[in-house]
């Protein structure tokens, strides 16, 4: 009996296994979709100019193409200027920040965001992006400890502009999940620059990784 209750243990634990490498475009056959997905989240290089977006620009650009219709756009680098409302340590490596065009007080309700992802590689690079110093710098309203006094810290984030198709489905795994209000499935992804505002010069100021 014991035998048995461990192969299928064992079973079921390989069949999860591939199912995630599925979604991560990393299992054997996966779709040419998820390989592309894979291939433009593990970019490591910046891209030469960043074209100012809003969330209204995010929202504008085609959705439920073949990816071979939207490949195109993933080629440009982009720039959005915000407040985080909550950070997530993914289960990947990411470091993901639900962006909004406008500050929460301490006790408003989330609200529609764009998403905007910093992986291990670039997080990695430098202790000044680290998870607990990032936290820091962009004082989101969830995902430390504590809340940040003041509320989130007005922020600049850049980087490639990447259509993760996966979240513009219906009934998407992570509104099931979390309920999140979601913008789209557009994001920045990966982050390779983030400037925060100092009001005493009137400036943005880099975090240098």
């Amino acid at each position: 009996m014991f035998r048995v209750v461990a192969m299928v243990v064992f079973a079921l634990g390989a069949v999860m296994l591939v199912l995630f490498l599925g979604l991560l475009g990393e299992a054997p056959g996966s779709a040419i979709e998820s390989k592309h997905l894979r291939e433009m989240k593990e970019r490591t290089t910046a891209p030469a100019l960043y074209t100012p977006f809003t969330a209204d620009s995010f929202a504008a650009l085609p959705h439920q193409l073949t990816w071979n219709r939207y490949a195109h756009l993933e080629q440009r680098g982009v720039s959005m200027v915000g407040w985080v409302q909550r950070t997530l340590a993914a289960g990947d490596g990411d470091m993901h920040l639900e962006l909004t065009p406008a500050p929460h007080g301490e006790n408003a309700r989330d609200t529609l965001y764009v998403t905007a992802e910093i992986t291990p590689w670039w997080r990695h690079r430098s202790t000044a992006w680290s998870y607990e110093s990032l936290l820091a710098v962009l004082r989101p309203n969830d995902g430390g400890t504590t809340r940040w006094s003041g509320g989130p810290q007005k922020v600049r984030v850049s980087g490639w502009l990447l259509y993760d198709f996966q979240y513009d489905r219906p009934n998407s795994s992570w509104t099931m999940l979390h309920g999140a209000p979601r913008l789209t499935g557009w994001e920045i992804h990966p982050v390779t620059r983030i400037e925060a505002w100092d009001d005493a010069t009137q400036a943005w100021l880099e975090v240098t990784p």
